[in-house]
Protein backbone atom coordinates (compact mmCIF):
# COMPACT_ATOMS: atom_id res chain seq x y z
CA UNK A 1 0.00 0.00 0.00
CA UNK A 2 1.65 3.35 -1.09
CA UNK A 3 2.40 5.87 1.79
CA UNK A 4 0.45 8.15 2.52
CA UNK A 5 1.91 12.52 2.40
CA UNK A 6 2.23 12.38 6.30
CA UNK A 7 3.31 8.60 6.88
CA UNK A 8 6.26 9.86 4.04
CA UNK A 9 7.23 12.96 5.54
CA UNK A 10 7.98 10.99 9.22
CA UNK A 11 11.31 10.21 10.00
CA UNK A 12 12.32 6.89 11.70
CA UNK A 13 15.25 5.71 13.66
CA UNK A 14 16.14 2.40 13.32
CA UNK A 15 18.70 1.49 15.91
CA UNK A 16 19.44 -1.68 18.46
CA UNK A 17 20.65 -1.23 22.56
CA UNK A 18 24.51 -0.98 22.95
CA UNK A 19 25.39 0.34 19.02
CA UNK A 20 27.24 2.90 18.86
CA UNK A 21 26.23 4.78 15.54
CA UNK A 22 23.01 4.22 16.35
CA UNK A 23 22.91 6.27 19.62
CA UNK A 24 25.51 8.29 17.88
CA UNK A 25 22.31 8.89 15.25
CA UNK A 26 20.10 9.58 17.53
CA UNK A 27 21.56 12.29 19.17
CA UNK A 28 22.38 14.14 16.46
CA UNK A 29 18.53 14.41 15.44
CA UNK A 30 18.08 14.95 18.79
CA UNK A 31 20.52 17.65 19.33
CA UNK A 32 19.35 19.14 15.73
CA UNK A 33 15.61 19.33 17.06
CA UNK A 34 14.25 16.60 14.87
CA UNK A 35 11.48 14.80 16.29
CA UNK A 36 11.63 11.16 15.01
CA UNK A 37 10.00 7.68 16.24
CA UNK A 38 12.34 5.20 17.61
CA UNK A 39 12.03 2.08 16.41
CA UNK A 40 14.23 -0.59 18.33
CA UNK A 41 14.65 -3.59 15.74
CA UNK A 42 15.63 -6.04 18.74
CA UNK A 43 11.81 -5.10 20.43
CA UNK A 44 9.84 -3.98 17.39
CA UNK A 45 8.87 -7.58 14.81
CA UNK A 46 8.13 -4.88 12.17
CA UNK A 47 11.33 -2.77 12.50
CA UNK A 48 13.38 -4.89 10.38
CA UNK A 49 10.54 -5.75 8.01
CA UNK A 50 10.35 -2.42 7.60
CA UNK A 51 14.25 -2.05 6.38
CA UNK A 52 13.92 -5.21 4.93
CA UNK A 53 11.55 -4.11 2.05
CA UNK A 54 14.42 -1.27 1.41
CA UNK A 55 16.71 -4.03 0.90
CA UNK A 56 18.18 -2.97 4.62
CA UNK A 57 19.79 -6.14 6.79
CA UNK A 58 21.52 -3.91 9.44
CA UNK A 59 21.26 -0.79 11.50
CA UNK A 60 21.58 2.27 12.46
CA UNK A 61 19.41 3.36 9.71
CA UNK A 62 17.47 7.14 9.22
CA UNK A 63 14.09 6.94 6.87
CA UNK A 64 11.90 9.15 5.33
CA UNK A 65 9.72 7.53 3.46
CA UNK A 66 12.00 5.95 1.17
CA UNK A 67 14.85 7.66 0.98
CA UNK A 68 17.17 6.47 3.67
CA UNK A 69 20.90 6.32 4.91
CA UNK A 70 22.89 4.65 7.19
CA UNK A 71 23.26 6.12 10.68
CA UNK A 72 27.33 5.84 10.41
CA UNK A 73 28.06 8.57 8.59
CA UNK A 74 26.19 11.92 9.84
CA UNK A 75 26.41 13.72 6.56
CA UNK A 76 23.83 11.49 4.89
CA UNK A 77 21.67 11.54 8.12
CA UNK A 78 21.54 15.46 7.64
CA UNK A 79 20.34 15.71 4.50
CA UNK A 80 17.22 12.47 4.80
CA UNK A 81 16.83 14.72 8.16
CA UNK A 82 16.64 17.89 6.22
CA UNK A 83 19.81 19.77 8.69
CA UNK A 84 22.03 21.80 7.24
CA UNK A 85 25.81 20.41 7.06
CA UNK A 86 28.86 22.46 7.07
CA UNK A 87 31.42 19.70 8.04
CA UNK A 88 32.60 18.21 10.81
CA UNK A 89 36.67 18.58 11.38
CA UNK A 90 38.88 15.00 11.40
CA UNK A 91 42.18 14.79 13.58
CA UNK A 92 45.15 14.31 11.23
CA UNK A 93 45.80 10.39 10.86
CA UNK A 94 48.48 10.18 12.61
CA UNK A 95 46.59 11.69 16.06
CA UNK A 96 43.46 9.25 14.63
CA UNK A 97 46.40 5.89 15.22
CA UNK A 98 48.01 7.30 18.10
CA UNK A 99 44.19 7.60 19.88
CA UNK A 100 43.27 4.17 18.60
CA UNK A 101 46.80 2.76 19.98
CA UNK A 102 45.71 4.11 23.20
CA UNK A 103 42.44 2.95 23.24
CA UNK A 104 43.38 -0.21 22.57
CA UNK A 105 45.73 -0.85 25.05
CA UNK A 106 43.29 0.89 27.55
CA UNK A 107 40.56 -1.69 26.40
CA UNK A 108 43.06 -4.44 27.14
CA UNK A 109 43.72 -3.36 30.63
CA UNK A 110 40.12 -2.90 31.43
CA UNK A 111 38.48 -6.43 30.07
CA UNK A 112 41.28 -8.33 31.65
CA UNK A 113 39.86 -6.86 35.07
CA UNK A 114 36.15 -8.69 33.99
CA UNK A 115 35.93 -12.17 35.96
CA UNK A 116 36.53 -15.27 33.93
CA UNK A 117 33.23 -16.27 35.44
CA UNK A 118 31.64 -13.33 34.64
CA UNK A 119 32.58 -13.29 30.38
CA UNK A 120 29.29 -15.03 29.56
CA UNK A 121 26.68 -12.29 30.90
CA UNK A 122 24.85 -10.51 28.61
CA UNK A 123 24.67 -6.61 28.12
CA UNK A 124 21.94 -4.76 29.17
CA UNK A 125 18.59 -5.24 27.12
CA UNK A 126 21.26 -7.08 23.79
CA UNK A 127 22.14 -10.10 23.06
CA UNK A 128 26.00 -9.62 23.58
CA UNK A 129 27.82 -10.86 26.16
CA UNK A 130 31.28 -9.16 27.92
CA UNK A 131 33.58 -12.01 26.23
CA UNK A 132 31.99 -10.50 22.70
CA UNK A 133 31.61 -7.10 23.70
CA UNK A 134 35.73 -7.32 24.34
CA UNK A 135 35.92 -9.15 20.94
CA UNK A 136 34.45 -7.22 18.83
CA UNK A 137 36.16 -4.20 20.49
CA UNK A 138 39.45 -5.81 19.32
CA UNK A 139 37.71 -6.81 15.80
CA UNK A 140 37.10 -3.34 14.85
CA UNK A 141 40.72 -2.27 14.36
CA UNK A 142 41.38 -6.04 12.73
CA UNK A 143 38.36 -5.12 10.47
CA UNK A 144 40.65 -1.82 9.26
CA UNK A 145 43.83 -3.96 9.05
CA UNK A 146 41.83 -6.61 6.80
CA UNK A 147 40.74 -3.26 4.49
CA UNK A 148 44.24 -2.05 4.50
CA UNK A 149 46.48 -4.98 4.91
CA UNK A 150 44.27 -7.74 3.22
CA UNK A 151 42.57 -5.62 0.68
CA UNK A 152 39.15 -6.77 1.47
CA UNK A 153 36.42 -4.47 1.32
CA UNK A 154 34.47 -4.30 4.73
CA UNK A 155 31.21 -5.85 4.15
CA UNK A 156 27.69 -5.61 5.80
CA UNK A 157 27.80 -8.00 8.93
CA UNK A 158 31.65 -7.49 9.98
CA UNK A 159 30.68 -5.34 12.96
CA UNK A 160 28.55 -8.61 14.26
CA UNK A 161 31.31 -11.05 14.23
CA UNK A 162 31.60 -12.97 17.60
CA UNK A 163 34.81 -15.04 18.89
CA UNK A 164 35.29 -18.28 17.25
CA UNK A 165 34.84 -21.10 19.21
CA UNK A 166 38.50 -21.66 20.10
CA UNK A 167 38.42 -18.73 21.62
CA UNK A 168 36.73 -18.86 24.62
CA UNK A 169 38.79 -18.08 27.72
CA UNK A 170 40.28 -14.62 28.75
CA UNK A 171 43.34 -15.40 27.98
CA UNK A 172 42.71 -15.96 24.55
CA UNK A 173 40.35 -12.91 24.13
CA UNK A 174 43.32 -10.64 25.46
CA UNK A 175 45.71 -12.55 23.47
CA UNK A 176 43.66 -11.68 20.23
CA UNK A 177 44.17 -8.46 21.20
CA UNK A 178 47.69 -7.78 21.77
CA UNK A 179 48.04 -9.61 18.34
CA UNK A 180 45.46 -7.25 16.69
CA UNK A 181 47.51 -3.85 18.28
CA UNK A 182 51.24 -5.27 17.29
CA UNK A 183 49.96 -5.76 13.42
CA UNK A 184 48.01 -2.19 13.61
CA UNK A 185 51.46 -0.86 15.05
CA UNK A 186 53.24 -3.20 12.39
CA UNK A 187 50.89 -1.60 9.51
CA UNK A 188 51.41 2.16 10.77
CA UNK A 189 54.97 2.05 10.41
CA UNK A 190 55.57 -0.17 7.27
CA UNK A 191 52.71 1.30 5.10
CA UNK A 192 50.44 3.71 7.11
CA UNK A 193 52.22 6.79 7.44
CA UNK A 194 53.05 7.22 3.79
CA UNK A 195 49.02 6.06 2.53
CA UNK A 196 46.89 8.12 1.13
CA UNK A 197 43.50 8.79 3.15
CA UNK A 198 42.34 10.70 0.58
CA UNK A 199 41.14 8.23 -0.90
CA UNK A 200 37.50 6.22 -0.93
CA UNK A 201 37.40 3.43 1.67
CA UNK A 202 35.63 0.30 0.49
CA UNK A 203 33.13 0.03 3.05
CA UNK A 204 29.34 -1.17 3.18
CA UNK A 205 28.47 2.12 5.07
CA UNK A 206 28.75 5.17 2.84
CA UNK A 207 30.78 7.10 0.81
CA UNK A 208 33.43 7.96 2.98
CA UNK A 209 37.57 8.24 2.74
CA UNK A 210 39.82 6.12 3.88
CA UNK A 211 40.70 8.84 6.61
CA UNK A 212 36.92 8.78 7.72
CA UNK A 213 37.23 5.16 8.05
CA UNK A 214 39.88 5.34 10.47
CA UNK A 215 38.56 8.05 12.70
CA UNK A 216 35.24 5.79 12.67
CA UNK A 217 37.46 3.22 14.07
CA UNK A 218 38.88 4.89 16.47
CA UNK A 219 35.95 6.48 18.38
CA UNK A 220 34.29 3.47 17.55
CA UNK A 221 36.63 1.28 19.59
CA UNK A 222 36.93 4.02 22.59
CA UNK A 223 32.73 4.07 22.79
CA UNK A 224 33.17 0.35 23.36
CA UNK A 225 36.04 0.93 25.93
CA UNK A 226 33.83 3.21 27.36
CA UNK A 227 31.08 0.56 27.79
CA UNK A 228 33.98 -1.66 29.54
CA UNK A 229 34.14 1.05 31.99
CA UNK A 230 30.64 0.65 32.61
CA UNK A 231 30.82 -3.41 32.64
CA UNK A 232 33.12 -3.29 35.48
CA UNK A 233 30.94 -0.65 37.12
CA UNK A 234 27.77 -3.24 36.88
CA UNK A 235 30.17 -6.02 38.57
CA UNK A 236 31.39 -3.21 41.20
CA UNK A 237 35.01 -3.30 40.16
CA UNK A 238 36.77 0.15 39.76
CA UNK A 239 38.47 0.24 36.69
CA UNK A 240 41.92 0.67 36.55
CA UNK A 241 43.41 3.26 33.88
CA UNK A 242 40.23 3.84 32.48
CA UNK A 243 39.97 6.37 29.74
CA UNK A 244 39.80 10.09 29.90
CA UNK A 245 38.47 12.87 28.08
CA UNK A 246 41.76 13.89 26.60
CA UNK A 247 41.07 10.29 25.41
CA UNK A 248 38.50 11.33 23.26
CA UNK A 249 39.23 15.11 23.16
CA UNK A 250 38.59 16.38 19.14
CA UNK A 251 36.85 12.35 18.70
CA UNK A 252 33.19 12.63 17.48
CA UNK A 253 32.01 10.25 20.22
CA UNK A 254 28.60 9.87 21.51
CA UNK A 255 27.44 11.62 24.88
CA UNK A 256 26.51 8.66 26.35
CA UNK A 257 27.97 5.31 27.12
CA UNK A 258 24.46 3.63 26.84
CA UNK A 259 21.38 4.26 25.01
CA UNK A 260 19.15 4.98 28.10
CA UNK A 261 15.49 4.59 26.65
CA UNK A 262 14.98 2.04 28.96
CA UNK A 263 15.71 1.78 32.58
CA UNK A 264 19.46 -0.27 33.14
CA UNK A 265 18.83 -3.54 35.10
Amino acid sequence: MPQSSAEAAIIKAYWQPGCTSCLRMKEFLTRHGVPFVSVNVLEDKDGFAELAALGIRSVPIVRRGTDWANGQVLRDVARVAGIAWDGAPVLPAAELVRRLVEIETLAQGLFAQIPEEALGRMLPHRPRSYAQLGYHLFNICDAFLEHEVQGRPLKEGAYGRVPPPEMNTKAKILAYGRDVLARFRAWWEEAGRTTDFSRKARVYYGDVTLHEFLERTTWHSGQHARQLVMVLGLLGIEPQRPPTQETFAGLPMPDKVWDDERPMA
